[in-house]
């Protein structure tokens, strides 16, 4: 047996018991592997168009995988929500022909709009990592909240999670966490979030305002697990090889995460960036879902300028499943998305050597 061999028979062994029983098996073995579900979302109660939408994509991947240096990097497909956009939810200080253009421009429906939400799992060292919990039993009867079963098929039991970070509190990264019982969906993990995010969804300033139903929502579902909390700010690491980042402005405390292995990176950035085309294209435009959407630009700009100058993969949450890929600075200022095809495969092969 070579060297490569007895190493990946460890990392396998090692993994087999993180999955805590779960049928991992050829897939663990793989570069780069996916898997379909199997399940379709009910599209009773949903308009015809949006019906028609889902039943298009009843056959998209429901997870992904990759290796990143001694990591390994699984996406999971929690749902997809097709509906009326881009504008006036993105561009919404822009007339609505801009957009339109931009979205003619780009090969995209001037009109509608597909989201995609994907928490991300990171085992490294001895650790599982969860980054964001997507829409939980609250999402089921619109087709959302599959994380827990796409887990399941991609190898992975709840109880594996050691560890679950949020990189912000709105209810699409948050109500996955909790059953609708109260119970804890992960029960071995601790938690982190970023000490500003904490801060603000518990103060008077949030629960008074526009942003009260999410404060409220926060107060249900993570106050009482307060006790199991870690809170992180600009520049800590999570464990060895994960360092939060501090990235304002979608939310006050709102996080992005770094991933380090033996000479590689990947960038975790949440909702830096909601859209491919309308957010990236044009990243000062504003987005309704951005609390302060001068400081999101800013943020914006920054992060991408940093991942496109350095040439870093980044997984974005909103971004195309598997919502992995580069991107490139263009000569309006703003940003083309490059979504990954084989870079990652070929250079953890050349990082193996033979």
């Amino acid at each position: 047996m070579t060297d490569r061999q007895t190493e990946a028979s460890t990392r396998l062994t090692r993994r087999q018991a993180l999955a805590a029983g779960s049928t991992l098996g050829l897939a663990a073995a793989g570069l780069s592997v996916s898997a379909r579900a199997q399940d379709a979302s009910d599209t009773d109660a949903v308009a015809d168009a949006e019906a028609d939408t889902n039943r298009a994509m009843m056959d998209t991947p429901g997870w992904a995988r990759f290796d990143l240096g001694a990591a390994r990097v699984t996406t999971v497909l929690d749902g997809e929500r097709p509906g009326d956009g881009p504008h006036p939810t993105f561009g919404m200080d822009q007339e609505a022909s801009a957009m339109a253009a931009l979205m003619r421009a780009n090969y995209l429906p001037e009109t509608r709009i597909v989201s995609t939400f994907a928490p991300t799992l990171v085992e490294l060292d001895d650790n599982l990592v969860l980054f964001d919990t997507g829409f939980g039993e609250s999402g089921r009867e619109n087709g959302l909240g599959k994380l827990v079963e796409r887990m399941a098929t991609a190898g992975y039991g709840t109880d594996a999670v050691t560890i679950v970070v949020l990189t912000h509190f709105h209810g699409d990264h948050i109500q996955g966490l909790v059953r609708q019982d109260g119970t804890p969906v992960f029960p071995n993990a601790r938690y982190v979030g970023g000490q500003a995010e904490w801060d603000y969804w518990t103060s008077q300033e949030a629960a008074s305002g526009p942003q009260a139903g999410n404060a409220e929502l926060v107060a249900k579902l993570l106050v009482p697990l307060k006790d199991r909390f870690t809170f992180v700010s600009d520049g800590e690491a999570v464990v060895t090889g994960i360092t939060a980042i501090a990235a304002p402005g979608h939310t006050p405390g709102h996080m992005i995460f770094e991933i380090a292995s033996q000479g590689q990176r990947l960038m975790l950035t949440a909702d830096t960036a909601n859209h491919f085309v309308a957010s990236l294209q044009r990243p000062q435009w504003h987005v309704r879902f951005d609390i302060d959407k001068e400081r999101a630009a800013e943020t914006r700009e920054r992060v991408f300028g940093r991942i496109a100058d350095e040439r870093i993969p980044f997984i974005g949450y909103h971004m195309p499943f598997p919502a992995v890929g580069y991107v490139e600075r263009m000569a309006d200022g703003g940003f083309r998305y490059i979504p990954e095809s084989y870079q990652l495969a070929v250079a953890n092969e050349a990082a193996g050597g033979e």
